[in-house]
């Protein structure tokens, strides 16, 4: 690695996003994983999809074992222009109004959940009565 490791840009490992020609950014490295897309046990979408983008997080979040991390280092082309990674959005939700139901309503709802089966069976039972009466 030394000092005439060749620095990229974002938009320099962009273009080599396919089967022939694909190279990674971890940890602010520039890898050439072209050669490993087949052995790689996850398959060469795994490895494709992270292209042209920061895919330190899609890295980190399988889990690698230390092997794995060790094996980058033959693959290593150059560091990658932290500059020209775009930052993270941190995703906020939108504000919505909190739904506040009063006291009122609650005891509506309350009282309805134990009225309404007691009204239907009254119902059953005036039925079962009434018919055993007219027969």
């Amino acid at each position: 690695m030394g000092s005439e490791t060749k620095v990229y840009t974002l938009e320099e490992v962009a273009p080599h996003n396919n089967a022939k020609d694909c190279w990674l950014v971890i940890n602010g490295k520039v890898y050439d994983v072209t050669k490993f897309l087949d052995d790689h046990p996850g398959g060469d979408e795994v490895l494709l999809a992270a292209t042209g983008k920061d895919a330190t997080d899609d890295f980190e979040d399988v889990g690698h074992s230390s092997s794995a991390q060790a094996m980058l280092d033959e693959y290593y082309v150059g560091a990658i222009d932290s500059a020209t990674i775009p930052t993270k959005k941190q995703y906020t939700p939108p504000n919505q109004p909190h739904y506040n139901q009063d006291k009122t309503s609650e005891f509506v709802i309350k009282l309805l959940q134990f009225l309404v089966p007691l009204i239907i069976l009254s119902v059953a039972v005036g039925i079962r009565f009434y018919t055993k009466q007219s027969a």
